[in-house]
């Protein structure tokens, strides 16, 4: 055969076909060498164990030759020829790394020299192929490895922990964490498109540029991507990419937070969520949120402080991971939360258990949801300045009857009332007596679970608040209906 034929043939056996993967090939490569030299053919890894041979080769024959490949494998010879019994072995070393991997050819009768070349440049290309199949497992590694750092960066802001998010990156700090402020981009697209978009955008570092990409942990369609407020004009940058797939592909939708410093991630994911509830029912799919100032600070401090503490008394003495996970069920599904925190639903069950009660909660009330959620988030604020002297905490009641309270009620729900006759308002009103349960709620008012959702969809496009998943919109509608009802 001539050498370019012999050329092609050896690229042609090792080319992986179909699901084929590079060891395919090269075993597939040996069984056809095997053929040409009328030989069994065997790769011996550094372990000294046989990885792949053809189907005629008995591993038995190896034992007389042991020490010569222990030679070969640490790099002290190349080659050797050698006969065992009745068969001729011949070893060749492959590659240059110690310990090194051994081609073994066993024949009946010394092979010739165009047959022993031909061996030689197969046990080249096996050796080659596994460097590549190596080479493709580390970079998936590589992948793996970054995305969990990525998504573990994301979870330290999302506490507000930007200075562990540093530390964490090994002294290699991302553009990101020097920025001073950022937003949430919370693109919704098909679940297997996430990882292309990634894929897109990433540099050698493992991030964006100047962002950060992360697959939500809860949401299977939810992209989240942090950007640098500095980045808002760039025509170029990763945030007009994400409007721009938007622009392109009706089945995205994308939700913007409004700048956020670095410690307040959380609240930024939050006015994305809000944000995509309402880019969902736009034309443009695409919704900047302007955040309206949380109810959590625009209470008075010090007394907002001491109601909170009395509140989360009974959990002081709880475990860390207690107050975690309930913490992250305000926001999201149990389900979602064991999945974030890698634990099982039983779990988390368990630990909701405990804060039900030691808080004397049903957390299945939407009240008592918002008033658990309200009390972390008012612990979350900085401490107060100036005098710090003891307050009595004052009644939920009492600490919701401030004035900026009642304005801020009155506010967040005056896009509900001059909308279809009141109709909407009343059934974002039962829908949270009957603890966000839709079906109830259309029992309760004798109309049908699909127009008390469509209801729902549109007090979300009114309120700018997400509705339909768990979160903080349920939470400020409860708080809402809780001030306006006491009101003057």
């Amino acid at each position: 055969m001539p050498t370019s034929q012999v050329l092609d043939e050896l690229l042609r056996r090792l080319r992986p076909r179909g699901g084929q993967d590079t060891a395919d090939g090269t075993r597939a490569l040996l069984h056809w060498l095997g053929r040409q030299i009328g030989a069994e053919v065997a790769l011996v890894g550094r372990t000294g164990e046989v990885e792949l041979c053809t189907a005629g080769f008995t591993p038995d024959v190896l034992a007389g030759v042991r020490s010569t490949l222990t030679r070969l494998s640490q790099g002290r010879l190349a080659a050797v020829a050698s006969r065992t019994g009745a068969v001729h072995v011949w070893c060749e070393a492959l590659g240059r790394q110690v310990p090194r991997p051994v081609l073994a050819v066993v024949s009946p009768s010394p092979l010739a020299p165009e047959s022993l070349t031909l061996a030689s440049h197969v046990g080249t290309l096996a050796e080659m192929a596994r460097r590549a199949r190596q080479a493709d497992d580390l970079a998936v590694r590589h992948q793996q490895a970054a995305a969990r750092l990525r998504l573990a960066v994301f979870m330290a802001l999302m506490t507000g922990e930007a200075t562990l998010a540093r530390r964490m990156t090994a002294g290699a700090v991302p553009p990101l964490l020097v920025a001073q402020r950022l937003r949430v981009h919370l693109l919704r697209c098909p679940p297997p498109d996430r990882g292309r978009i990634i894929d897109a955008h990433q540099d050698a570092s493992g991030y964006h540029g100047r962002g950060l990409m992360v697959r939500c942990p809860v949401y299977d369609d939810h992209l989240i991507c942090l950007l640098p407020t500095d980045d808002d004009g760039d025509a170029t940058g990763l945030g007009a990419s994400l409007r721009e797939l938007v622009r392109g592909n009706p089945h995205y939708a994308l939700g913007i937070s409004a700048p956020a410093p670095l410690a307040a991630t959380a609240r930024a994911y939050d006015q994305a969520r809000h944000a995509l509830a309402v880019a969902r029912h736009t034309p443009e799919r695409v919704t900047d949120q302007h955040g309206r100032p949380p109810l959590a600070g625009l209470l008075p401090r010090r007394q907002a402080l001491a109601w909170a503490r009395a509140f989360l008394e009974p959990l002081r003495e709880a475990p860390r991971l207690t107050v975690d996970i309930a913490g992250l069920a305000l926001h999201f599904p149990r389900a979602g939360v064991a999945r974030l925190l890698d634990v099982s639903r039983n779990t988390v069950a368990a630990h909701l258990t405990q804060v039900q009660d030691s808080l004397g909660l049903d957390l299945r009330d939407p009240h008592s949801r918002a008033d658990l959620a309200l009390a972390l988030e008012i612990t979350a604020l900085p401490e107060p300045f100036g005098d710090t002297g003891a307050v009595p905490p004052p009644t939920t009641d009492c600490l919701l009857s401030t004035e900026a309270a009642v304005t801020w009620a009155h506010a967040f729900l005056e896009p509900l009332r001059p909308v279809t006759g009141g109709s909407v308002h009343r059934t974002l009103r039962a829908w949270i007596e009957a603890g966000a349960d839709a079906q109830r709620t259309a029992r309760d008012l004798g109309i049908s679970r699909t127009t008390v959702r469509a209801r729902l969809g549109t007090a979300e496009q009114l309120l700018r608040r997400s509705l339909l998943t768990p979160g903080p919109g349920t939470h400020e509608l409860a708080h809402a209906f809780r001030i306006a009802d006491r009101a003057p």
